[in-house]
């Protein structure tokens, strides 16, 4: 099923033809400079160029007896080639493709998964301005506390995905590196001049110091960006299917004309893509956790870290292009439902303004313990009696002898609870 919606760009990327031929351009790169510097002979770099290719099925039948897939790789080579494949490889060892190669599969993934992420931001931008003066119930574990505004929380879950942008640029550059040092990384058989003229044709930076191996706290600090977007997503996700319940039903996923929501009942609509954000974001999330894993490694290393790095690296770039182009899905088409929110709003007669009123008795001069003490009286009687809070409060003589009728009906005004609604819009910087 994923397959059928993850798109084709992200899933070619991580092909294995398309590690093979990362390989072959970091091989070609490195063949390069060292024409350049006169390590091999003049014209080699252009016959070898013209010659090299990728063949799976030759790779495959070298893998059979080396059990070995940078030499089955090299060997492939040597036979398409032919005799100036003497110089492909020269002084380098395997990690220094494979590490190098590896990166440049994630800066272009990466590229897709910003992509995703700046065509989320204007369409969270557009619907918290859209629902900015929207309001609705805040809930706290849960419960009804005070007045937000729909706008508010999208607005909210727009600044929380600029931090991880700035996250995810930052990670983007810590993993845009390679390394050409060689076995145990001290550049017995080549050159730090060799890997920098390699490594700025390819686009990445070399690694300052390395074993045989990229250090992995680079690879776990991109995972953990991903993980931080899934989180996230993975929130909002989980906000919009509380919303979504039949006793809340303020606002719904996009459900199709020809959709179906259950076996059983034709009545069901079921907010499945936010299920399955969820479901799929506890995945990247684990994988940050297994690249964590990977960064002890024996000595100047081992290749524990090789084996999950093929299923976490690529898993995790496919499922947060996926789940972050679900989401872009399903608030471009959000339903949302405003009478509902202002019929939900209702439902506590009143206990939602029981601060304002503690706030105006202390503001006229009685203690706070005592103010406090005083209207929770009536809160509690009218949240099991189902009396409505007003009129309950009403009928304290001692509250009326410190707030007039009119002040009183000030505390029961939706618009004060939102009178900075405007300045927090302002401070995010989101503006029409």
């Amino acid at each position: 099923m994923l397959e059928r919606y993850t798109l084709k760009e992200m899933g070619n990327i991580w092909e294995e033809k398309n590690r093979y031929a990362k390989w072959l351009e970091v091989e070609l790169a490195a063949c390069e400079a060292m024409q350049k510097e006169n390590i091999i002979p003049k014209g080699s770099f252009e016959k070898i160029r013209k010659k090299a290719k990728i063949n799976l099925e030759m790779i495959h039948a070298f893998e059979k007896s080396s059990n070995h897939e940078v030499i089955a790789f090299l060997d492939s080579l040597a036979k398409i080639v032919g005799d100036e494949a003497r110089y492909i490889h020269l002084g380098l060892t395997s990690s220094d493709i494979m590490d190098t190669g590896l990166a440049l599969q994630i800066k272009d993934a990466s590229k897709i998964i910003l992509k995703d992420l700046n065509r989320l931001m204007p369409i969270l931008k557009k619907q918290a301005l859209k629902y900015k003066k929207t309001v609705m119930i805040g809930r706290t574990h849960g419960i009804h506390a005070q007045p937000i505004t729909f706008g508010l929380k999208i607005a909210l879950w727009h600044e929380e995905m600029n931090r991880n942008i700035e996250r995810f640029k930052k990670a983007m550059e810590t993993i845009s590196y390679g390394k050409l040092s060689g076995a145990v990384g001290a550049f017995t058989h080549t050159s730090p001049r060799l890997e920098e003229t390699t490594l700025k044709k390819l686009g990445l930076k070399p690694e300052p110091i390395a074993t045989q191996v990229v250090q992995r706290d680079r690879h776990a600090e991109f995972l953990s960006s991903l993980a931080l977007i899934a989180s996230s997503i993975e929130k909002f996700a989980l906000e919009i299917r509380h919303l979504q319940r039949t006793e809340v039903r303020e606002v719904e996923e996009p459900f199709t004309k020809t959709q179906k929501g259950s076996s059983a009942m034709p009545h069901k609509k079921n907010p499945i893509l936010c299920e399955r954000i969820c479901g799929l974001a506890r995945i990247i999330k684990a994988n940050a956790l297994v690249s964590l894993e990977n960064i002890p490694l024996w000595h100047e290393r081992d290749i524990s870290h090789s084996s999950a790095e093929r299923i976490i690296i690529p898993d995790s770039c496919i499922l947060t292009d996926y789940t972050l182009q679900k989401f872009i899905f399903i608030i471009e088409n959000l339903k949302v439902y405003p009478e509902k929110m202002k019929q939900n709003l209702r439902l506590s007669g009143g206990l939602i303004f029981s601060q304002k009123i503690v706030t105006a008795l202390i503001n006229k001069g009685m203690n706070r313990d005592k103010a406090y003490n005083l209207v929770q009286k009536y809160a509690l009687e009218s949240y099991d009696t189902k009396k409505d809070f007003k009129s309950l409060i009403y009928k304290n003589k001692e509250l009326n002898s410190r707030l007039s009728k009119k002040e009183l009906d000030a505390c029961f005004d939706f618009s004060s609870l939102l009178k900075n609604a405007d300045k927090i819009f302002q401070r995010l910087g989101i503006k029409s």
